[in-house]
């Protein structure tokens, strides 16, 4: 039984992505990456369609590792829904929620969601909410889909097939300096960890454009795909936050560090020609 979240990885596509023909799993009985980008838009849209038809209506709400870190029982509805949807079209599959933790399954092929990226936001009712689902196999990232709730975008990758939004190819922006990337990031949820957060930001900052903080990680790497936004980083996700996105920002072409022991638990994906002095400055 294989646990479906990924391997830790780092810095770019080349390193952090296999190629094509690893992916295809030919004989074994598993659908082919580019199937499960597609079961994973199907169930993404289908947990995105639960909230728009909640209309803001939350249910109970609850907070996890934080006073800053709510749940609420529309979290957990999306989640069982997506669930049972994919124990129909994926039996045997492992699985890792956010709100329900993992289920180990008989299969080599697992899935990782955030039934609601943005759930602070969803309170406030700040339009920026995401859906997120990522396919793995044997651990390691195969394909992706980020569903953008409110403004309806679909974001989908299938390792070694490129990145789309809406079914067609993105790509990263072509920023040449740190001085004109636009920057995303994140802050933590315990108060340790946005003192030293507030530390890098500080660095940051006088060096770029300017800094963003959508609260959605699935949709800050979605962006950097498509070249809505430069850069995006922040330390201390889960799996669940990063998974799909990554593999999109990846697979477009963005260079991308994923999150280890090693660098802090730091998450960076950035056009590939402001990676290097925006890494610097969060060293």
């Amino acid at each position: 039984m294989t646990r479906p979240w990924p391997a830790s990885k780092s810095t770019d596509r080349s390193s952090s992505v296999p190629d094509r023909a690893a992916a295809e799993r030919a004989g074994d009985g598993l659908p082919a990456v580019a199937d499960l980008e597609a079961i994973a838009i199907e169930a993404a849209a289908q947990g995105a369609a639960i909230i728009r038809a909640a209309a803001g209506e939350l249910g109970s709400i609850r907070t996890k590792s934080s006073p800053t870190d709510p749940v609420t029982a529309l979290d957990l509805a999306v989640e069982q829904a997506i669930r049972e949807h994919l124990a129909l079209r994926t039996p045997g599959a492992s699985f890792l929620g956010e709100e329900e933790g993992d289920r180990l399954g008989d299969s080599a092929l697992g899935w990782i969601l955030d039934p609601i990226d943005g759930t602070v936001n969803l309170a406030y009712d700040v339009p920026v909410i995401a859906v997120s689902l990522a396919a793995t196999l044997d651990g390691e990232l195969v394909a992706g889909a980020v569903v953008d709730v409110w403004h309806d975008e679909v974001f989908g990758a299938a390792r070694g097939a490129g990145a789309r939004k809406d079914g067609s190819t993105i790509g990263p922006s072509t920023v040449d300096q740190l001085a004109g990337a636009l920057v995303a990031t994140g802050f933590s949820y315990s108060a340790d960890g946005r003192t030293a957060e507030a530390e890098a930001f500080a660095r940051a900052l006088p060096a770029a454009r300017d800094i963003r903080c959508f609260g959605s990680s699935a949709l800050h790497l979605c962006w950097v795909a498509c070249g809505r936004i430069d850069a995006y980083y922040q330390r201390n996700l889960k799996p669940w936050d990063y998974a799909a996105g990554a593999l999109i920002a990846a697979e477009s072409g963005a260079r991308l560090e994923h999150p280890t022991p090693a660098n802090g638990e730091l998450i960076l994906a950035a056009s590939p020609l402001v990676f290097e002095p925006l890494r610097e400055l969060l060293a």
